[in-house]
């Protein structure tokens, strides 16, 4: 028992040292911060924009009132699938809105992951052809380079902080990360839902 411990602390220890000579934990920080400030900053120009120059609860009801709330969910899932167009944040405020917040809320983080998971099959189907597999490695060869260093930690991050989680989906594809694995990881997705919608709806 005493060495199964022992093992186990070792291991850890030299994941630690890893991460830290990789400098995951300094590019975990920085994004941790620009996260704080990004849902900060949006929150004052919401803040700005509703009491100054515009009504966003009647836009929001404008919204509502114009188009169903199945079309909406689909704009969400293609954007969520291809390159995150439209930021998450209009669609939590969209729920916060509606008569049934929190099931719209749950509707969004699951096809946010949806999205994740279906870019994650464009970027494997896309390695199959080598050109475009070529370029597309050149555009988000960063996101690679970390996801090949980190692993699921980078998934993570993707899934939770401010770095487009389509972007880190497709890029898993293209490099064939763990199937399995992404899965677990990208379902922090719907824990940062639940963390901006806990600023958004006090906003709405």
């Amino acid at each position: 028992m005493e060495l199964l411990i022992m093992s186990r602390f070792r291991k850890m220890q030299a994941i630690n040292r890893y991460y830290r000579i990789t400098k995951f934990y300094a590019f975990l920080k920085d994004t941790t911060i620009k996260a704080a400030i990004t849902l900060l900053v949006i929150g004052l120009i919401l803040f700005g924009l509703e009491h100054f120059f515009l009504d966003f609860s009647v836009l929001l009801d404008n919204l509502i009132a114009t188009y169903s709330p199945l079309g909406i969910l689909s704009v969400f899932l293609i954007s969520e699938t291809f390159l995150g167009l439209i930021p998450p944040e209009i669609f939590i405020a969209w729920s916060a809105k509606t008569s049934e917040p929190l099931l719209l809320l749950l509707l969004l983080a699951a096809l946010s992951y949806t999205g994740g998971i279906i870019a994650y099959m464009i970027g494997k189907y896309l390695y199959t052809f080598p050109i475009i597999r070529n370029h597309l490695e050149k555009k988000v060869a960063r996101h690679i380079a970390n996801l090949r260093k980190w692993g699921g930690f980078f998934v993570f991050v993707g899934a939770m902080l401010p770095v487009p989680h389509s972007i880190v989906s497709m890029a898993c594809g293209l490099i064939k990360y763990n199937f399995n694995h992404y899965l677990l990881w990208a379902l922090f997705r719907f824990l940062r839902f639940g963390i901006y919608a806990a600023v958004i709806f006090q906003l709405f």
